[in-house]
């Protein structure tokens, strides 16, 4: 017969080995997991920047390889329209509150304008040359244009009007407006700098050089902690600035030849679409430490990315692959 401490002590030690394991599993599950696949029509080449519409489960991808805005229905996980013509897309905005859709074109400096139920043409605005990132201001109604040579366009998202061009000090990529007050913040990667724009003036009022890093392309902004997170290429680097000083406060390597990176606020993460493949997961302890935590293997060239905060799903543009008939849409739901 077996005493009774003897059990209770073979229970306990079961009990601890099996929180051990579960421990253990919990901490090796990844961060990303890859929950549905998106296939699309195309040639090869890398695709272009995304735009997603949380409240109408759609996303709206630059399918640069086809000259085409494609719409893909997110639930039911298929290609819903395309729309051809759209030779050198490269930008995406879309503005719930008006259902429109605001695309740039590099070939020509066009932005077009599409409704966004039948998708029709409603309106095309000329800037000089090279239409590239577009962002919707819900706030103020408006669109802003990054384009050649070196400006940043700015239009009247409900009457289409041009209200101004922005001179900058270089060449335009990513940037990023704050919601709480008239403040944009832009990268010119040919000066290696962030420009802070005031947008009721519709000037630059500073500048904010990276000292150890360029190829400054993406950028994301942590508004409540006065914070901007610059993807770069030169070296691959994460580079953290305090948005009101421009003073660096941390920097950490990630993978190469990134082009979007967004801020998850509810699970205190950066997540970054880096070109060598990979999807890169950067933990945020505070306002100035961060850690690299993850590396997620996916495809050479797949180095542009839409985020949805609310449902916690990055939507990562991956370029025809050996043996497919087209590029595809990956879908990663954030976990833990």
């Amino acid at each position: 017969m077996i005493p009774q401490h003897g059990r209770g002590s073979g229970a306990a030690a079961a009990c601890l080995a099996l929180v051990l394991a579960t421990a253990a599993g919990a901490a090796e599950a990844p961060s990303l997991e890859l929950v549905k696949t998106i296939r699309l029509q195309g040639k090869d080449g890398n695709l272009d920047h995304l735009a997603v519409d949380a409240r109408g489960g759609r996303l709206f991808v630059a399918n640069s390889p086809m000259n085409s805005l494609d719409v893909v229905d997110l639930k039911a996980g298929k290609l819903l329209k395309r729309v051809a013509g759209q030779r050198g897309i490269q930008g995406i905005a879309y503005a719930q509150d008006l259902d429109r859709v605001y695309v740039g074109l590099g070939t020509g400096g066009f932005c077009n304008v599409f409704d966004g139920k039948k998708y029709g043409l409603l309106k095309t605005v000329k800037f000089k040359d090279d239409a590239d990132n577009v962002r919707y201001h819900a706030r103020t109604h408006r669109v802003y244009v990054a384009h050649a040579e070196k400006a940043l366009g700015v239009i009247d998202a409900r009457t289409f009007k041009k209200l101004a061009d922005i001179e900058l000090p270089g060449d335009a990529e990513s940037f990023q407006l704050e919601a709480g007050r008239p403040r944009l913040y832009l990268n010119t990667p040919s000066g290696g700098q962030v420009v802070v724009i005031d947008t009721d003036k519709n000037e630059v009022v500073k500048t904010y050089a990276l000292e150890r890093a360029g190829g400054n392309f993406p950028l994301a902004l942590d508004e409540a902690n006065h914070r901007l997170l610059v993807g770069c290429r030169k070296e691959p680097m994460l580079v953290v600035l305090d948005s009101e000083s421009g003073k660096e406060v941390a920097r950490l390597p990630i993978p190469g030849d990134t082009d979007d990176l967004y801020l998850d606020a509810r699970h205190k993460r950066i997540y970054v679409s880096c070109g060598d493949g990979y999807l890169a997961v950067i933990r945020q302890a505070d306002a100035d430490h961060y850690e690299l935590v993850d590396k997620v293997a996916t495809a050479k060239g797949a180095r542009t990315c839409a985020f949805d905060p609310g449902m916690g799903r990055i939507y990562l543009a991956v370029p025809r692959q050996k043996g497919k008939d087209g590029p595809e849409i990956r879908v990663y739901q954030a976990r833990r």
